[in-house]
């Protein structure tokens, strides 16, 4: 099912759900029933619930955003930390140069063709990936330089293959979810406290105020179900893609 399905589904039932409960309730109050007054305590304390919810809100919302980002920035770090590699081995005899990035070309290839699917799918990485870097750890720390011009190069070479290692790393901590479990509840429980709440101020069945019910509860399933589509940074809606990867290597993808 379409993301955008799933949040069209969600804004509906939120706003179907609050019109029926105003409708229903307006029904079953008595003819004589005084809804022009509530109050002044009601008041306040709803207001103090819907700002405090509005920042716990925000502060998610700009939490899974922050996640996302970093997730993107660790697969460019990757990314280039490879690209060095594969460019700076350019000093070394042929045959050793053409084996480096041969391991640099097979890593990035099995990164894009299968590694990340595996990890968006089920938030882990491939033991194949592992080997590959390993093979290409070994292959740029094995080598001798026969000249000062390779020795300069040597150390370099071995920095770029720690940072891609750690990069690699840095994106295996962040392909699960980032929204621990009790999170999620406070979030839930505290959407459908803020959109009950508006019936405590005696909202009445007038066209006014039945779209502005709708439109809250329709914002509130909207802002969660953002949060929801930014938690996993790999596998949702807007999200860190191999594009470092296809762009630095052209035809890995193939």
């Amino acid at each position: 099912m379409s993301e955008w399905l799933v949040l069209t589904l969600a804004m509906a039932a939120a706003c179907t759900v609050v019109l029926f409960i105003v409708v229903l309730r307006h029904r079953r109050t008595a003819t004589d029933y005084d809804t022009s007054e509530t109050p002044d305590v009601m008041e306040y304390m709803t207001m103090m619930i819907g700002v405090v919810y509005a920042i716990v809100l925000g502060l998610a919302i700009a939490g899974v955003w922050e996640a996302r980002s970093a997730a993107q920035d660790h697969v460019r770090a990757e990314a280039q930390a490879l690209h060095e590699v594969h460019e700076r081995v350019r000093v070394y005899p042929a045959a050793e140069r053409e084996r480096i990035r041969d391991d640099v070309r097979a890593y990035v290839g099995h990164v894009v063709t299968k590694e990340w699917d595996v990890m968006t799918d089920s938030g882990e990485m491939t033991e194949r990936g592992d080997e590959l870097l390993t093979r290409l750890r070994e292959d740029v720390t094995d080598y001798e330089p026969k000249s000062d011009f390779q020795a300069q190069a040597y150390q370099p070479l071995i920095d770029q293959v720690a940072l891609a290692d750690d990069a690699r790393g840095a994106r295996a901590d962040s392909a699960g979810a980032t929204m621990p479990g009790v999170v999620w509840f406070g979030l839930i429980s505290g959407g459908l406290v803020t959109v009950g709440l508006i019936f405590a101020l005696q909202i009445r069945r007038t066209a006014r105020e039945l779209i502005l019910a709708g439109l809250f509860s329709a914002l509130i399933a909207f802002l969660l179900f953002l949060i929801w589509d930014f938690d996993a940074p790999y596998s949702r809606g807007i999200a860190a893609t191999a594009g470092p990867f296809e762009a630095l290597f052209p035809g890995a993808g193939k």
